[in-house]
């Protein structure tokens, strides 16, 4: 992962952005507040993802929403509870002991009496999904995002968020547990399901703004680090108790 992270900075110095004369101090300022000085190589990728998105994985995320939604929300839930082991371990790293509970016991709920995480009954039980991972749990430690990147196949992104990426999939009890053709085909499995109901999830919103924006590739930046931000002043925002708020005080 490394050796990947350095190759594609190293494909994107090679296309940097020329920053504005220090005169034009407006102009310095919105350099500095998009955070992108990697732009034209930023926008070229972006321009593959954009046509292997049309020609590949937005039709097929038109097919998938074939499928009836209730058999695509537990798709979603159960990839979700799959995910919880690489979620509890940032809630802990985030120092987040109520977050964490929360985790393990949607975890524990879900993968019992919810079927295998097919059906959420934590979050009627007050146990509400959360967003964790490890770059945020990067943020929170205080590690800077650095400049914003748009990379092949993964998106919008930055050099924190990618390497927390590759930390997650380390992380993840699946990358490690058994061996052989068929635990391959379906952490691959897994890995296009994912993808799809990803993609299926954002069908509306993605179509809207290709469709309105003057600059979809400046709207998707924007929106990505808003989203960003606000999910890491979520998690720095909460100081809730250990106890869950519904247990019987004294």
């Amino acid at each position: 992962m490394g050796s990947l992270l350095a190759a594609v900075l190293a494909t994107a110095l090679a296309g940097c952005a020329t920053p504005p004369p220090a005169s034009d101090k407006e102009a310095v300022a919105d350099f500095n507040e998009t955070n992108d000085p990697l732009e034209p190589t930023n926008r070229f990728f972006y321009k593959i993802n954009n046509g292997l998105d049309a020609y590949f994985l937005r039709p097929i995320a038109l097919g998938y929403r074939y499928v009836p939604a209730p058999v695509r929300h537990g798709v979603h839930n159960a990839l979700a509870n799959l995910g919880t082991p690489v979620q509890l371990a940032n809630d802990m790293l985030e120092g987040k002991p109520r977050r964490a509970g929360d985790t393990w016991m949607r975890f524990i709920i879900n993968t019992t009496v919810g079927g295998v995480g097919v059906f959420d009954l934590a979050k009627g039980w007050g146990y509400p999904s959360h967003d964790a991972d490890f770059g945020l749990t990067f943020g929170v430690w205080g590690i800077p995002e650095g400049p914003f990147l748009f990379l092949p196949f993964l998106g919008p992104s930055d050099p924190r968020d990618f390497v927390g990426f590759g930390a997650g999939l380390a992380a993840d009890p699946f990358t490690w547990v058994g061996q052989g053709a068929v635990v391959t085909a379906l952490d691959w499995s897994k890995f296009a399901v994912s993808a799809i109901d990803a993609r299926e999830r954002v069908l509306d919103d993605v179509d809207q703004i290709k469709k309105t924006a003057l600059d979809p590739y400046a709207t998707f930046r924007s929106l990505y680090r808003q989203h960003r931000a606000s999910q890491l002043e979520a998690i720095k925002g909460d100081r809730r108790a250990t106890v869950p708020v519904w247990f019987p005080q004294h």
